[in-house]
């Protein structure tokens, strides 16, 4: 997957993008992430990005002409480079579609909500550009006749996109098929099946007196899976019960969920 982000402070990515999971998926190939100064693309001696807004109020409003070039450049370039590479046949890594344009996301407090669904969506896809906003927010012809989606990562504001981009490349990231290492690692993370994970344990089996439960150590594997479905529900009922509407949930877990409920 190639994920390209349009920000005026790359260097807010740098660290992130170096370490851990995301670092070995881009070692690996199996995400190209590339970072792109909106500022660049400004036109001017002075590059200037913002300008007050029309009608007064405060703040500033990013302007319409560098998002564009920036996003236009990126597209390209993004085209251009994999016609090349299948040219000189060569696999390129990873892959880029020659015909389908990318989602060309902004990320913003007015955009739908984030979630593992969406997570899951957007990682079937092969290319994505992500905006961040900043300031003010950005002139609405943005909106209007270049971004396809929009997207916030929860019912507050930051002063940037660029956390919310480094959640969804996060998120995205992860369910990419490889980036885990076990094929089924990410379909057992906390909503993924619609559930919040369950408790995890590991050694020493006995800390300051509390132990690791038995089953966990008894290693039969059908008891150890129950168990932790069993877990799951009830964290999910305890926490997060409203998830449970949606959840696919079998008559097993649907007479669980009945002791859970007598024994309130």
């Amino acid at each position: 997957m190639r994920i390209d982000i349009l920000t005026l402070f790359p260097e807010m990515f740098s660290s992130y993008l170096a370490a851990s999971i995301l670092q070995r998926a881009q070692e690996v190939g199996l995400l190209a992430v590339h970072l792109h100064n909106i500022r660049d693309y400004a036109a001017g001696k002075h590059r200037v990005t913002d300008e007050p807004p029309y009608g007064g109020g405060g703040g500033m409003v990013l302007k319409p002409e560098p998002i564009f070039a920036a996003v236009e450049a990126v597209l390209e370039r993004g085209r251009q480079g994999d016609r090349e590479t299948r040219r000189q046949g060569d696999s390129p890594s990873p892959p880029l579609p020659l015909s389908p344009s990318p989602p060309l996301i902004l990320l913003t407090p007015q955009g739908r909500l984030f979630n593992q669904r969406v997570a899951q969506e957007l990682a079937g896809r092969e290319w994505l550009v992500l905006i961040c906003g900043r300031y003010e927010g950005l002139d609405e012809r943005v909106r209007q006749h270049l971004v396809t989606d929009e997207i916030s990562i929860g019912d507050y504001v930051l002063t940037g996109g660029e956390l919310a981009a480094m959640v969804v490349v996060d998120a995205v990231a992860r369910l990419i098929p490889g980036v885990l290492g076990a094929a089924d690692a990410a379909q057992e993370d906390s909503h993924a099946t619609g559930l919040l994970e369950g408790p995890h344990y590991t050694r020493p089996e006995s800390f300051r007196g509390w132990t690791v439960p038995e089953v966990l150590r008894s290693g039969h594997a059908a008891n150890i899976a129950r168990w932790r479905r069993e877990q799951a529900l009830r964290r999910t009922w305890q926490r997060r019960p409203e998830l449970l509407l949606a959840a696919a949930l079998t008559e097993e877990d649907r007479q669980f969920l009945a002791i859970l409920a007598e024994g309130m």
